[in-house]
């Protein structure tokens, strides 16, 4: 199994793909601010007629993270579709498919960010609790930056003991963005992961799980896995979920992993395999999303 090639700009690859399948958080953006040069590179695909999907594992929904594109700078009339992990999961809540999903009961404990608007629950037919005890379900939306991972543990027990099912609706584990007091932003998927080391069963639709992909390419139109690649920073979420799929990826190194390679001309090798472990290896990887 060779290594993944290592390029200077999309460009080296434009030619290849016809759908090109984006993150969000360390790719086009950091969250406080777009990326200049990913707004030339959307426009330059765009150009080329490309299909352009954004996939994302916010809990947001897809109408808020659309607008946080806007905000951020980014003509959304580029892209093909913008789909969220949140989406995915209000949806299932409210209008289950999954055999899981039809057996979550009515009673939800949801763990979230206090500080943060609260709008992921609205209209879900729901009763939301406020001791576990009560709780037929946990669903996991965002981290309270007040807490370690390690403090959610009691509640988490609590949890598994009740055989609860844990419904998250960001599996990432972390975040290029930072916590407002300064400290590592860490995501859901981290407590989801902790709870189902625990023993607990834990559930989520966004990446690495095809779902979120089907989901977001049935509108394209003579659709080819093989002329598709995924392009994000996240080798457990972006690379994996890809693979997952069936399509060609990239990892951006410059975004969660940066740590792990050089600037400017990054490549893969029997360390990064040691680290990240061979069966994940993206088919590219680039510094930047520039063209």
């Amino acid at each position: 199994m060779k290594y993944p090639l290592g390029i200077n700009s999309i460009s080296s690859i434009a030619s290849q793909f016809e759908t090109f399948i984006i993150d969000q958080w360390g790719v086009i953006h950091d969250g406080k601010k777009g990326f200049k040069f990913a707004f030339k590179c959307i426009e330059k695909l765009y150009k080329l007629n490309k299909n352009l999907i954004i996939i994302s594992n916010s809990s947001q929904m897809k109408a808020i993270t659309t607008q946080r594109l806007i905000d951020l700078g980014f003509d959304v009339n580029f892209f093909n579709s913008v789909n969220t992990s949140g989406e995915m999961i209000y949806n299932q809540i409210k209008k289950p498919t999954l055999d899981w999903s039809r057996k979550l009961g009515e009673n939800c404990f949801h763990l979230f960010n206090p500080s943060t608007n609260n709008k992921f629950i609205k209209n879900l037919n729901k009763n939301f609790v406020d001791n576990i005890h009560n709780a037929n379900f946990i669903l996991g939306s965002t981290v309270d930056p007040k807490f370690k991972t390690l403090d959610y543990v009691p509640l988490l027990r609590i949890g598994v003991n009740k055989k609860l099912p844990f419904v998250c609706a960001n599996p990432d584990y972390e975040s290029v963005e930072a916590f407002e007091n300064g400290s590592k932003a860490i995501c859901m998927g981290t407590i989801a992961k902790l709870y189902e080391s625990l023993g607990g069963k834990m559930y989520f639709l966004g990446k690495p799980s095809s779902h979120i992909y089907n989901e977001s390419i049935y509108k394209i139109k003579n659709f080819k896995k093989s002329l598709t690649v995924a392009i994000g920073d996240s080798i457990h979420h972006d690379i994996l979920g890809a693979k997952k799929f069936g399509i060609k990826s990239l990892l951006i190194t410059s975004g969660i992993h940066k740590k792990r390679f050089f600037d400017l001309s990054p490549t893969w090798n029997e360390h990064a395999d040691k680290y990240f472990g061979s069966s994940v290896r993206p088919d590219f990887i680039c510094e930047k999303f520039i063209y």
